[in-house]
């Protein structure tokens, strides 16, 4: 909100409780309404007179998560078909081509393809694991980290990924914004590095000033 605020664009803000907005530094920026992507009524009220929806909602956590960002995605999907909105931008994950895939990344590919059969055009950006503070991927990672100086870690500390930080998946979002309008796909976006997991904790270590942490993965 803030980035494209920046850039000139009247940017409205879509939240279930514009109190935990309240003290946010660019509340002022921005047009703050209250609404719910499980409330068609409300996004029909949120989507008036708006060119660009980012859709950056997901639900792990919550019982039965996939049916609520199925349905989410669905709603969101509708709602931007009736306004008539020019363009939908979702963040997702990498798509899930190992059947051992978890459930998360197998709902955010299912969400993907909801918005991209819609009648609104979508740009859905794939990202792996996210760099830097609020990306629950991240912060796991962190946490871990900083709290395990030796670990037994499970098999996936072995999989190879493309972290992208999180300045750069700003800017891939605004950026997208501007995509010509007939652009209906995904696109993959990450960094540079191929790291497993483990590699970006010991990585993380170092530059915490932590001591080096011993990772032990389980076998295959």
């Amino acid at each position: 909100a803030p980035r494209l605020a920046a850039r000139g664009h009247e940017v409205r803000c879509l939240t279930r409780s514009a109190a935990r907005l309240r003290d946010v530094p660019w509340a002022e920026d921005v047009e703050i309404v209250e609404g719910d992507v499980a409330d068609p009524a409300s996004l029909r009220k949120a989507m008036e007179a708006i060119d660009v929806v980012y859709y950056l909602v997901h639900s792990l956590g919550r019982k039965g998560f996939e049916r609520l960002d199925r349905d989410g995605a669905a709603n969101i999907a509708a709602a931007a078909a009736e306004a008539g909105v020019k363009r939908i931008i979702y963040l997702g994950g990498p798509d899930p081509d190992d059947p051992r895939a978890s459930a998360h990344l197998r709902s955010r590919h299912e969400v993907a393809e909801i918005l991209l059969k819609g009648e609104t055009p979508a740009v859905v950006l794939r990202a792996p694991i996210i760099i830097g503070s609020g990306s629950a991927s991240f912060e796991m990672l962190r946490y871990l980290t900083e709290r395990l100086p030796a670990m037994v870690g499970p098999r996936w500390v072995r999989n190879r990924i493309q972290p992208i930080a999180v300045r750069d998946v700003l800017r891939y979002l605004t950026g997208a914004a501007d995509l010509p309008a007939d652009v209906n796909r995904g696109f993959d976006i990450a960094g540079p590095d191929v790291l497993t997991f483990a590699d970006m904790m010991r990585r993380y270590a170092a530059v915490a000033g932590l001591p080096r942490r011993v990772i032990v993965p389980v076998r295959p």
